[in-house]
């Protein structure tokens, strides 16, 4: 019998700690890298609403959040597709591992979109001229968002993850003028009709 597709009662527990684990390395490894704790401000928010702020990355949840429940709705997806692939050569990859797998993924981003050569692009070619970086908390937090997209990608129908995308892509993008998509697009290959545009032109 290959791994169990489902969470065992004892694979649950060791993959949940892995989970933690990997998250807790990756907060101690932007602690590591001089990034600070929580905000300056001295307090942690739940919500910071303020995208063009310094505070903006700092707090909990912000706009951006909703980027990375996305990006567990494609790292569950991905994931997916990768073992149905291993699953017909009888090898059947449990939810527990994929979830792993996820963590370590939108933590190695985390940890890479926090060093000076990400940091300096987003402020060279992206409206995020305040942007020095995430706190810890703010990064660990974002990290936890992606798993929360994962479950609710494994929990919901594909339809109802595609409507959610296009519904928080939009949404986002009409309160902030950034996005998930936006921020790809800017970040890869800036284009400066939108730069204008997201300026407020």
């Amino acid at each position: 019998m290959g791994i169990s597709a489902t969470f065992g009662s004892r694979g649950r527990w060791a993959y949940a700690a892995l989970v933690i684990a990997i998250i807790a390395l990756a907060g101690f490894a932007e602690w590591e890298m001089g990034r600070v704790l929580i905000c300056k401000c001295g307090y942690v928010k739940l919500w910071h609403g303020v995208a063009a702020s310094s505070e903006n990355s700092q707090h909990l949840a912000d706009w951006y959040t909703f980027s990375h429940v996305i990006h567990g709705f494609a790292l569950y997806g991905i994931l997916a597709l990768v073992a149905s692939r291993f699953r017909r050569r009888g090898v059947d990859c449990s939810i527990g591992l994929r979830l792993a797998i996820a963590t370590f993924a939108e933590s190695a981003w985390e940890v890479f979109e926090n060093t000076p050569f990400i940091i300096n692009r987003y402020r060279a070619v992206t409206i995020s001229l305040d942007y020095f970086g995430d706190s810890v908390v703010n990064s660990t937090a974002d990290i936890a968002f992606m798993a929360l997209g994962f479950w609710l990608a494994m929990r919901l129908p594909v339809w109802a993850t595609l409507a959610l995308t296009a519904v928080m892509e939009v949404a986002v993008g009409y309160w902030i003028r950034d996005n998930l998509t936006l921020n790809i697009i800017m970040l890869l290959y800036p284009f400066p009709a939108i730069l204008r545009w997201q300026q407020g032109g």
